[in-house]
């Protein structure tokens, strides 16, 4: 979000500079929770995630995605081998693993597209159980081949549902500081103007 200051510059907005509003300060002051308390998560509350995540926007509103919420403890632990990112989810009380579904895909080059829905549904969930009080950290499967194979065998995956992410969700046990990520080099106006 950016705001008018007293020069040409933009000036960005964050945690201490949002004017108040709550959806942007959510959103600067979401961080990765890798550690978690032993506190369970509500059904009720996995909804509500889980329904966060389907008002992602979509590429011709085609909503190709699934959404696997795990909360088995055996199958947590197996997340934690399946993505050695993932490690955190051996102490999380949930998964979820969000997939592209191809049979609702759009066809041909745009097919792809699917990747940027579930992103977007993915930041939906981080940034709702941030809201909710949550910690939460995005991991990634898709593109890496061991990983896919992992998971497809670990939720019996039909070649149609392809798994981008596992996002591990619990109570947070640790408050890091959010990071300041502006860039103004990483930022061009009506062209490209970087390096």
């Amino acid at each position: 979000m950016l705001t008018a200051c007293n020069s040409n510059e933009p000036k960005a907005e964050t945690a201490a500079n949002t004017g108040g509003n709550a959806i942007v300060e959510n959103i600067m002051t979401r961080t990765s929770i890798r550690q978690y308390t032993d506190q369970t998560i509500s059904n009720d509350t996995i909804e509500t995630l889980l329904r966060a995540g389907m008002a992602a926007p979509t590429a011709v509103n085609k909503q190709p995605w699934h959404f696997i919420a795990i909360t088995d403890r055996m199958k947590l632990d197996s997340v934690a081998v399946a993505n050695p990112n993932a490690g955190m989810a051996k102490k999380a009380p949930l998964v979820i693993v969000v997939c592209g579904n191809l049979k609702k895909a759009l066809e041909g080059p745009a097919q792809a597209y699917w990747v940027q829905d579930c992103s977007a549904a993915t930041e939906n969930i981080l940034l709702a159980a941030h809201g909710l009080g949550l910690g939460a950290v995005w991991t990634g499967i898709y593109p890496i081949k061991e990983r896919l194979d992992a998971f497809n065998q670990l939720l019996k995956l039909p070649d149609t549902i392809i798994p981008l992410c596992a996002i591990v969700i619990g109570h947070p046990a640790e408050h890091p500081a959010p990071k300041d990520k502006w860039l103004p080099e990483n930022v061009s106006y009506n062209e490209f103007g970087g390096q």
